[in-house]
């Protein structure tokens, strides 16, 4: 498992499209698997699952990006969570498919 987590500025549909597209067009296997979105009050949430297959571990991947934010004008707080890249059982080899799909959200941020 692999995690990030940052504080961003700006405007929140944007970055969330941004995050979007720019995952399910940065990889040829790249997939949305689901979305949530929440809002109480001036406070906003929204979660995507991404999915990808992982040329190097031979296996999918997939990666939690939530965006939360707690008022207009405030910063969002990022949080994204790989997971799925380990070929052991007990324990966790080869997570170089978890680390590529977290640096591509890094790069697009």
């Amino acid at each position: 498992m692999a995690k990030l987590e940052r504080t961003l500025n700006g405007d929140f549909g944007m970055i969330l499209a941004k995050i979007t597209e720019g995952i399910v067009n940065g990889s040829v296997s790249a997939t949305l698997e689901d979305t949530s979105d929440f809002r109480s009050g001036g406070a906003r949430c929204s979660v995507r699952v991404f999915e990808r297959y992982s040329y190097m571990g031979g296996n999918r991947v997939s990666m939690n990006v939530t965006l939360f934010q707690a008022a207009p004008n405030e910063p969002i707080r990022l949080s994204a969570i790989t997971s799925g890249g380990s070929q052991a059982m007990f324990w966790k080899v080869n997570t170089f498919g978890e680390e590529a799909f977290l640096e591509k959200l890094a790069e697009l941020l």
